[in-house]
């Protein structure tokens, strides 16, 4: 009788409010159980919670508007084939006049075209070649380039936009004394060419218009700057003439050898990625005697190089097959 008594008298444990709980308290493993039990509750309706609100998510994106998405084109280019983007200055004519450019060539406007497609090159990595004349401009992409899914339209407004916003931002570096009255327009279109021949044959004909447009422009500009005749007059000389009665125009009235001409007139401008060492003066550690002392640091980085020469034979493709067969 007096065990019973005790076994109850000391089961009896008293409350934080000092009354007394008839029942023991829970061990620590029935307090861990319960506790694990209560956390996978509160998990699983945390997880129905995010469920119902993804679908819900799901519903608002798909909403009765989203059938306009039909509507766009795919503008995918083809696989396996180079895609070249090409620039041209929209009412350049104008543009030249208002702004005072040199004619038949001016050399700050050249050079200016040839710094917005560096920009362009080292901004679109996937570029491996360009080539620029006068107003104009085309950046090869790699035949295996996935960029933006190959969508024509992002590489075309890429391109144009980035050429566009360096040929105003740079503009100054160029052209001191001349502002820039208003803004230039640039208008771009894609071609896929399927084969390195294809692509070849394409520059060559862009350098082979360069070529044409220059000895005209040459001639055309000699015969009113220094013949006094109007450009009515200079062009009804000009026609039906060969480039070999031009050159014999160029030589004969002016003195001029054509062949002399600045290869970046006559040629154009080709733009390669090539690995170039940059020369920079910067502070190093040095022992303590010579603390304080700048040296020059000689560092070698892949960038485009700006090159005037031919593209239409076979002796540039053969110095630089990288271009052609990088990623093939």
């Amino acid at each position: 009788m007096m065990t019973s008594t005790r076994a109850r008298a000391a089961s009896k444990r008293k409350g934080t409010s000092g009354a007394e709980l008839s029942e023991p308290l829970p061990s620590a493993v029935e307090m861990w159980t319960s506790c694990t039990v209560k956390v996978h509750d509160c998990l699983a309706s945390t997880s129905v919670t995010l469920k119902r609100c993804l679908r819900l998510g799901v519903a608002m994106a798909k909403s009765k508007f989203e059938y306009v998405r039909d509507f766009e084109a795919d503008d995918t280019c083809l696989p396996q084939c180079w895609v070249v983007v090409r620039l041209d200055g929209r009412n350049f004519h104008r543009f030249a006049e208002k702004h005072n450019f040199a004619k038949p060539n001016d050399s700050r406007a050249l050079q200016l075209m040839n710094k917005c497609a560096q920009t362009v090159m080292e901004e679109l990595e996937d570029i491996v070649i360009a080539y620029g004349q006068s107003d104009e401009y085309s950046f090869v992409f790699r035949r295996k380039s996935n960029w933006f899914k190959r969508r024509a339209s992002k590489f075309m407004t890429h391109v144009a936009s980035q050429f566009a916003s360096s040929y105003v931002f740079y503009w100054k570096d160029y052209f001191e004394d001349q502002p820039l009255l208003y803004p230039p327009g640039f208008d771009g279109r894609v071609v896929v060419y399927p084969s390195n021949q294809t692509l070849k044959d394409y520059l060559s004909w862009r350098q082979a218009d360069c070529h044409i447009n220059n000895l005209y422009n040459t001639v055309f500009w000699a015969l009113i700057q220094q013949s006094g005749l109007t450009p009515v007059q200079a062009k009804d000389r000009l026609q039906g003439t060969l480039a070999a009665d031009k050159n014999e125009i160029l030589f004969s009235e002016f003195k001029i050898n054509y062949n002399n001409e600045p290869l970046m007139y006559r040629k154009g401008t080709v733009l390669i990625w090539q690995k170039v060492d940059e020369v920079t003066t910067k502070e190093v550690k040095l022992p303590a005697e010579m603390e304080g002392k700048k040296m020059a640091v000689t560092r070698t980085r892949t960038k485009p190089v700006l090159l005037h020469c031919d593209i239409i034979g076979d002796a540039f493709w053969k110095e630089h097959p990288e271009i052609l067969y990088e990623d093939s």
